[in-house]
């Protein structure tokens, strides 16, 4: 089964997909963030395009795993995603993963110039292997 992880943030919304088997995580794209309801949709409309059996949507907990207001807004979006195709939605902890976005780009040997761009699809990809490894044990 497919999985699709969804990092939202205030400007971009990061999209990743998982691999058939649902053990290896891979960018996917950018959304530029417009609104709940079309978010929602052309989220809902990737996940129908893509097969998708269940979408993972990244939350931002503080330092005693608390929701922040960041959270909240995911949440009330992972709502709008469930109603737009019905597919379950989960949350996930995303806390430090554009940092290990950043870092993964770094090992990667990519130039500073080209890391100044966003990570979001990157940062939705690590947000996505996190929750394959936390939750199919490899």
């Amino acid at each position: 089964m497919r999985i699709l992880a969804v990092d939202p943030g205030e400007k971009h919304i990061g999209i990743a997909i998982s691999d058939p088997t649902g053990l290896i995580a891979n960018p996917l794209t950018v959304l530029k963030h417009l609104s709940r309801p079309i978010d929602a949709a052309t989220i809902a409309d990737i996940a129908q395009q893509n097969q998708v059996g269940l979408i993972v949507v990244g939350e931002s907990l503080d330092e005693e795993g608390n929701p922040t207001p960041k959270s909240r807004q995911a949440g009330r979006l992972a709502e709008a995603i469930h109603e737009q195709c019905g597919l379950p939605v989960n949350m996930w902890d995303e806390s430090f993963t554009t940092k290990e976005a950043r870092q993964v780009r770094i090992l990667m040997g990519t130039t500073r110039k080209k890391r100044m761009g966003h990570l979001d699809e990157l940062a939705a990809a690590v947000l996505l292997q996190s929750y394959l490894d936390n939750n199919f044990g490899r």
